[in-house]
């Protein structure tokens, strides 16, 4: 049993001081007054820090030099888990690009192969593609884009059944079959990489489609006599969609119109990419973003730590809500809401503790 003493304590709800988190074998079994905690607890004292529940990236495709579509491997999973880590998020999804079909499948191998290893942290995978729109590719491969037929899909979902747990397509290029066979086997599906008119955005919305990919990125735009997926994703009132807060994906101030418009629909992802020059997607790093070797914006050099500093910093959204954004938000989106997103009792011991700098101090890992 452990104790966690003197930090300025974030819920998920509120601000909590003078209180202690009391974990035991990798469970939140109470959160109490200091003058509560148990006898028998090991103090782990965090002066000047803030405990907050540790974040979840629904979207990235490898870290520490270790792309996974370049290397389908166990151990490009622990390189993204441990970038992941550093950056306060004990949970991700690892995320596939568009490719073809044999890399899909030596991809959920290779997730297979990271659990039965013990790997921590990585609920499932995320195909991003190939049932997207040519037209709205951004960085992926457009041989690779097609539209999808029934009988491929069902023999994609049954190899990965278990590990696939989201996918992002275009809804305009997706018949109802395909959405609802999606449906049936517990796939998170966002629409992405997408030219859908706003009828048909919310026509998918409407049969399922319960989230939406990176906003504004790829995807029509809201404009006054055609609103987009953009408008659609506004106006619907349920569906959520993740966001890249890094000011050059999208800009802050549309970062922050859209929090006003869509409120705890809005969460954040990284969509990181890490530096290779094989493969079929060479990242360039520049800076402060990733590139493709003719410039397009191919993916972000984020934390999700450096997410929510952005958020608070850039965007001027109140550090609570910002970290709701990096954690109970995404839990939702995927259904982890029920022990990822909070300190309270019952949930997971998954914190991440960090100082006014944003500075990642310890991460208690579950």
């Amino acid at each position: 049993m452990k104790a966690y003493i003197n930090a300025r304590i974030f819920t998920g709800e509120t601000f909590l001081t003078d209180h202690a988190v009391i974990t035991e074998d990798g469970t939140i079994v109470d959160v109490v007054p200091r003058k509560r905690i148990p006898v028998n607890a090991a103090i782990i004292d965090l002066p000047n820090k803030i405990l907050a529940p540790a974040f979840i990236d629904i979207q990235i495709y490898g870290g520490n030099g270790k792309l996974f579509s370049n290397e389908l491997s166990a151990e490009a999973i622990q390189a993204t888990y441990d970038y992941c880590v550093s950056g306060g998020a004990t949970h991700f999804f690892i995320t596939l690009a568009t490719n073809s079909m044999e890399v899909f499948y030596k991809g959920i191998d290779a997730v297979r192969d990271y659990w039965k290893q013990g790997g921590k942290g990585m609920p499932g995978l995320h195909l991003e593609g190939p049932y997207l729109n040519p037209l709205k590719r951004g960085a992926h491969i457009e041989k690779y884009i097609k539209k999808p037929i029934l009988k491929e899909v069902k023999e994609l979902l049954q190899y990965g059944k278990g590990i696939i747990k989201i996918m992002t397509i275009a809804p305009e290029q997706c018949d109802d079959a395909v959405i609802q066979l999606l449906q049936e086997e517990g796939i998170v599906i966002s629409a992405g990489h997408s030219n859908a008119s706003y009828s048909e955005g919310i026509a998918g919305f409407g049969k399922g489609i319960a989230c939406a990919t990176h906003l504004f990125n790829a995807m029509s735009a809201l404009q006054h006599r055609a609103p987009g997926l953009v408008g659609a994703i506004y106006d619907h009132a349920h569906v959520m969609s993740s966001i890249v807060p890094d000011g050059i994906h999208v800009d802050f101030a549309a970062l922050r119109i859209s929090k006003k418009i869509m409120r705890e629909r809005l969460f954040i992802i990284t969509d990181a990419v890490t530096e290779t020059a094989s493969g079929e997607y060479p990242h360039v790093f520049k800076g402060d973003r990733y590139t493709m070797p003719d410039g397009t914006l191919s993916g972000s050099a984020l934390t999700m730590m450096k997410g929510v500093k952005n958020l608070v910093s850039e965007a001027g959204i109140e550090l609570g809500e910002a970290l709701r954004m990096a954690s109970l938000y995404p839990a939702r989106a995927v259904g982890l809401d029920d022990k990822l997103g909070r300190i309270e009792k019952g949930y997971a011991a998954d914190l991440v503790v960090f100082d006014d700098d944003f500075e990642v101090y310890l991460l208690n890992k579950v």
